[in-house]
């Protein structure tokens, strides 16, 4: 699975990162980073979680 973010509507609010800190990380500048695109298998329903709560759905997955 590929994970795809729109940084455009994306307002790290670090939701994400609460639910999944393996994938998504909001660092000291107040902006969101991916720190991997294709993470495991085993990782699938955080990041299918992540999606749901994402509150301006700027996360999707691909695969």
């Amino acid at each position: 699975m590929k994970i795809v973010v729109n940084y455009d509507l994306c307002e790290s609010n670090a939701i994400c990162m609460a639910v999944a800190p393996e994938v998504f990380e909001v660092r000291d500048d107040d902006f969101l980073y991916l720190l991997t695109e294709e993470p495991g298998e085993e990782l699938r329903e955080k990041m299918e979680e992540s999606v749901r709560r994402c509150p301006k759905q700027a996360i999707t997955i691909e695969g």
